[in-house]
């Protein structure tokens, strides 16, 4: 995995997530081959912030039907990566 935006694909914006925001904990969806030292170097050069810990999650794919066609969907990992007391928040909504 070369580039970091390949193993960070999205931030995970929910309730719960904004109130982990509270505690310096950013929720991002990753790649599944990813590892944990691969994720924190992807979020400090994506974002120029300094990672403490990384705690990821797999999500197996669910099984769905459409008719006569069935299959899963794909599989997820989410990551919650923890930042240090001294780096900068990181800010995902614009403030007008």
């Amino acid at each position: 995995m070369a580039n970091a935006r390949d193993i960070v694909k999205r931030p995970i914006i929910t309730e719960r997530s904004a109130d982990l925001m509270g505690e310096r904990k950013f929720t991002f969806e990753v790649d599944p081959k990813a590892t944990k030292p691969q994720i924190k170097s992807a979020i400090e050069e994506i974002f120029g912030v300094t990672v403490e810990g990384v705690n990821t999650m797999n999500y197996k794919g669910k099984f769905k039907r459409f008719g006569r066609y069935s299959g899963y969907t794909r599989k997820r990992k989410k990551a919650i990566v923890q930042l240090t007391e001294d780096s900068k928040d990181i800010e995902f909504f614009e403030e007008a």
